[in-house]
């Protein structure tokens, strides 16, 4: 199949990226910037990671990743301050490749939005969303300390109201179900009251909902339901979602193709690295089978205008 970068063309815009890993380390915007040149990558949204991972003085190695051991990990608000200072230490015309979100906050605590509120008050202009924030998500829930975040906390509530006048989109890691329960989606009337509450909020879901070991045998038909009753819902492909749904086995899904050729206006792909970006070219040029398969116009909207749209204030 040909690849659909040519020679000094950036076709794509990552739409999930993080700039640090569980240990909030990083390869830095100059590392990040040869790759997206490299990969051919237009620009990126860039957020930290809400939470850092413990080392624990019993556990003689140090984890790299949050499921490297049974260490807890524990909300981490200067992750925000890490991609501020990153960004602002590059030349104008670097700054202007990414769209940075918040994220470095307790999403069950009921002071969180003051965290946005500041942040917003001191650079309101250099904010372009919140995100990724981190609610239901397999293991990692069960190793973070705090009560379970899920979409509906009622800490959630003023996030939302403050992103939906300010007019800033939210991206929401939501599991739709459990690992252990396929046959079914427990977790996704939370993210439907959500959708219920705040019509005027762009929500994008992060992976379309899944994590590991989140699955369905008929997963394609609850997005569709989900994109046909929310029109103010986005997706990106990113993560496990793609070998997960799409291309199973190296074999795009033509269920998968057509859905995203139908709602071309709602999709966006991503890479999710955490803070090395040595592998972005592979993880985002795989996303080429399934753009091939898309019309014209529904390529150019997933692999860039949606993320353009929402993110960056284009068009």
């Amino acid at each position: 199949m040909t690849n659909l970068r040519t020679s000094n063309r950036r076709d794509i815009i990552d739409s999930h990226l993080h700039l640090v890993d569980f240990l909030q380390y990083t390869e830095g915007f100059p590392a990040l910037l040869r790759q997206m040149d490299e990969t051919g990558v237009d620009r990126a949204v860039i957020f930290g990671l809400p939470v850092i991972k413990k080392w624990n003085a019993f556990d003689a190695e140090e984890p790299l990743y949050y499921l490297d051991d049974d260490g807890r990990c524990y909300y981490y608000s200067f992750t925000d301050q890490i991609v501020q200072a990153g960004l602002e230490a590059m030349p104008e015309a670097d700054q202007a490749r990414f769209a940075p979100l918040i994220c470095g906050f307790n999403p069950t605590d009921r002071h969180a939005v003051k965290h946005v509120e500041r942040l917003m008050q001191k650079n309101g202009r250099f904010w372009r969303g919140v995100g990724e924030i981190l609610l239901r998500h397999d293991d990692l829930t069960n190793l973070t300390f705090e009560e379970t975040a899920r979409a509906n906390h009622p800490a959630m509530t003023p996030v939302y109201e403050l992103c939906a006048a300010k007019q800033l989109p939210i991206l929401l890691h939501q599991n739709s179900t459990s690992v252990g329960r396929h046959d079914e989606y427990v977790y996704l009337h939370e993210l439907e009251e959500v959708l219920n509450a705040h019509g005027n909020l762009t929500v994008v879901w992060a992976h379309c909902g899944l994590s590991r070991r989140v699955m369905h045998d008929k997963y394609h038909e609850m997005i569709e339901r989900m994109l046909t009753t929310y029109p103010q819902l986005h997706l990106d492909v990113s993560w496990v979602s793609y070998d997960t749904l799409i291309s199973v086995d190296h074999l795009v899904s033509q269920d998968w193709v057509a859905l995203i050729e139908r709602f071309a206006d709602r999709f966006m792909i991503g890479s999710d690295l955490v803070g090395r970006f040595g592998e972005l070219k592979p993880t985002l040029r795989r996303y080429d089978a399934v753009l091939q398969a898309l019309g014209n116009s529904a390529r150019q909207k997933v692999a860039r205008g949606n993320a353009e749209r929402i993110f960056f204030g284009a068009g």
